[in-house]
Parts: structure tokens; sequence; C-alpha cells
């Protein structure tokens, strides 16, 4: 399997502005094909979702669609793919409707190393239901998230563990198997946070352990929305608030107001290419997985010459251990320069590693980091040779 990352930069109108980018935890860039498919569906005649007119025909085409891509993507089935606003949205929304069957006897359990939408949704639904929350707290030096630390606050009052697929601030990938099968065998429900860990990984929900698994396409080359993704079955007994004349049936039930239909266009498409990364035959599972496999390849050679040579700058300081099982993730400050400086340093330079704590704010505070956090630099699709070294070459020259 050959990774033509040349090939993949023409994808991407952005990338001829000229800039390094290492933002992309933050929000990826999108390839033309994204573009094409989001203008597309906002130019074609749609209506809401029907039968009748083509108008009705096509936006009904349009979430079926996005439904089946999502489901191929995440080896989920499309009955149990909900979309959203956000993932912030959509797991607020599903705590309030889970924590309906909570009581004050039932308990909770979140972790320190999660982005904050897969924490305050569950600490504000415990909070009304009169709940008790438990932290599951990561190893500071390592960054990691033992399976221990998860399982020894399980018993038999948890309802539900809320842990990432792995870390945006650090990229350190939990043992998510092994903690859902803890999780399970309290009688609890797990909840992940793939939103870091989908554009970088091939995703399997059902190996994953993942009773409900979230995620956004714009953090993998598509448009800003969310997506939750459940089995069938398990939706069918979760009742959210709704609108008296919205259907109750899932995934429907579950989907407020009239879905952006670009926006799903758009997803469709990013699955797509996401799938075409490497060439080859197949279902368009099997080539998600062949092509994904690849980028994962790719991916973590930039990161070892980034950390490589992020360890021979003077005064630098990497957060988590290198060399783990993680995204092509790193967080890094150099010392006594503000990393706020370092990001506008960089930034001048044609070079987007922005600085801050990216709403894992229980992790930076855990690191010490406060609320500043520290400089986050990710490896993306795009991501090649000649913007390592531009980056590097940048911190030499602050550091000069």
């Amino acid at each position: 399997m050959t990774y033509d990352v040349a090939a993949v930069r023409e994808r991407f109108p952005a990338l001829k502005e000229g800039a390094a980018h290492f933002d992309g935890p933050g929000g990826t860039q999108v390839p033309d094909a994204v573009a094409d498919a989001v203008a597309g569906a906002l130019t074609a005649a749609v209506a809401n979702r029907g039968s009748v007119t083509a108008a009705e025909v096509r936006a009904d085409q349009i979430v079926l669609d996005a439904r089946r891509a999502m489901a191929d993507l995440l080896a989920g089935v499309p009955a149990g793919i909900v979309f959203g606003r956000s993932m912030t949205q959509l797991t607020y929304d599903l705590a309030r409707a889970l924590a309906k069957d909570w009581n004050p006897a039932d308990e909770v359990v979140v972790s320190r190393l999660d982005h904050d939408a897969d924490i305050r949704p569950w600490v504000h639904a415990a909070e009304a239901r009169g709940v008790t929350v438990r932290w599951a707290e990561f190893d500071r030096e390592s960054g990691e998230l033992d399976v221990e630390a998860v399982a020894g606050l399980l018993g038999p009052h948890t309802r539900l563990v809320a842990v990432t697929g792995a870390s945006n601030l650090l990229g350190t990938r939990p043992d998510v198997p092994a903690i859902a099968e803890r999780t399970h065998a309290a009688g609890a429900l797990l909840f992940v946070d793939g939103v870091h860990l989908t554009p970088h990984s091939v995703v399997d929900i059902g190996a994953l352990g993942a009773d409900f698994y979230a995620c956004s396409p714009y953090k993998f080359l598509g448009p800003h929305l969310g997506v939750l993704a459940a089995d069938p079955e398990l939706l069918e007994g979760v009742h959210s608030d709704k609108l008296l004349p919205q259907t109750g049936a899932v995934p429907e039930r579950f989907e407020l107001g009239t879905l952006p239909y670009e926006l799903l266009a758009g997803t469709t498409a990013a699955v797509d290419f996401l799938a075409g990364l490497v060439p080859g035959a197949g279902t368009r599972r099997e080539r998600l997985v062949r092509s994904m496999t690849a980028l994962e390849d790719h991916e973590q050679v930039m990161l070892e010459r980034l950390e490589n040579g992020l360890a021979r700058i003077p005064g630098m300081r990497l957060y988590g251990a290198p060399g783990r099982r993680r995204t092509p993730t790193t967080l890094f400050s150099v010392d006594g320069v503000d990393s706020a400086e370092i990001y506008s340093f960089l930034a001048a330079r044609g070079v987007n590693a922005p600085a801050g704590s990216f709403y894992a704010l229980e992790c930076s505070r855990w690191l010490g980091l406060g609320d500043a956090g520290a400089v986050r630099a990710g490896i993306a699709p795009y991501t090649d040779e000649s913007d390592v070294d531009r980056l590097l070459d940048g911190l030499d020259a602050l550091t000069a």
C-alpha cells in the first residue's frame, strides 16, 4: 500500500495559500471533492425529505447516503447513525436523555484525559439528578490512562463510563476494549469520544466495545457537524425530548429540526475521499481499512520525524511519552518562552501550530499547564516532510 502524500496534497485548495498546517486536531482542511459536494447540494433543488417531488427525493437520498458512509467508516449500521450540530450538542442531548433513568444512588465515571465535551455533559446531567461523579486520573509523565484507573472506580451503581478514544491534547490512546470489558462487567454503558481517534485510525465500534461513539467530520476532512453511532436497538430505549409532530423512529427522533443536507453531502464525500487515499478495489469499508492503515503508517513516520527533531531543541519540553501507541499529536513548550509567543512566532513564518488547552481543560490542569496549555502540533493526511522541517526550522530560529 503506497501512500502518495504529494498526490493527496494536490486535492486541497487551501494548501495553495502556502501555510504548513499543524492545526488539524482543531479541524482539518478540506479536499476539493468535499467542497464540490457541499456546493452541489446547495445549488441543486432540495426540500424537506419526502418521496413525491424530485427535491424531496434528493434530500432524502443525501441523508441515507451519509448514514451509509458513516456506518462504513465506523463499522456500524446506518440505522444507528445520528447527525447533529456538533459532537458537544449530541453528547449533551444524550446525557440528558439517559439521565432521565438515573437516581441519586447511581454513579458515572469521567476521565481527566478527556476533552470537556466528554466531561461536562455527564457532570451536568449527574448534578441535575443528584448522581455521584467519579474521576479517572491519568499518569502525568506518560499521559496514559490505565485500565485500572477506570476499573477501580466501577461498582454496582455505575451507570455510564465516558472515555476518550484518543486524547486531543496528548494523542495518547487508552485501551478502550479493555475498559469496555470492565465497564460491561459492571453492568454499565460505555460512551467513547472518538473525535480525535477517527481521523487517524481504522475504527470499529464493535471491536472497541463502545455502546455510544461520537465523532466530528470536520476533523477528518469533512464539514462542521457531529455524528453519534450506536446500536439501533440500544437507541430504541433512549427517549430524548422532541417536538410532537416529529417522528419517533430511530435515528430520526434524535435529530432536531431539518438536517443540513449540504453538510451531509460533504460528509459522504469526505468518507469517499478517505476510502480512496490509496488505490484498490473492494467495498467502501474494505477500501477505508486499506487507506486508513496506510495513512496511519504515513502519519507515524511524520510524527517520528517531528518528535526526533523536537528532542534536539534546547529547552524543549514534551508532554506525554513519545513512542507510545498514540495519534500523531505532540504537545510541547519551550523553557522561558510563553507558548502564545511560540504560536505567534511560528504563524509569522507560515506555520500553523496553535497554543492552548483546546478544551481539554481538565487534562491541561492535571499536567500542571493550567488553562493556558502549551503548543500543539498535529499531523494530518496532507502533512509532508517539508511541513515538519518548516516547523522545526521555526523552533530553531526561536531558540537560537
